[in-house]
């Protein structure tokens, strides 16, 4: 799921070329995963199965399968547990 206003990034530019070359780099995002409201998900990440990235977070380092994360640059918060209702 993406949240409103969720940015995800899959290019950068080559910061040494003058005529700063795009460069692709997709992200991946694997099952059940939620991007909170207004959160940016950078160049090249890969978030595991189940992640969760909190409102207005930055993640620019991979994240593992059912990790929580908050903050900018977005950290590791808890683990992901689901509940019997």
């Amino acid at each position: 799921m993406i949240s409103q206003r969720a940015v995800l990034c899959a290019s950068t530019h080559r910061v040494s070329d003058p005529d700063f070359e795009l460069v692709l780099r997709p992200i991946v995002l694997g099952a059940g995963c939620w991007i909170a409201a207004e959160a940016f998900v950078g160049p090249g990440i890969q978030l595991g199965d189940g992640a969760v990235l909190g409102a207005r977070a930055a993640l620019f380092d991979n994240a593992v399968p059912m990790g929580i994360y908050r903050g900018n640059p977005a950290v590791l918060l808890k683990e992901r547990r689901f509940t019997q209702s």
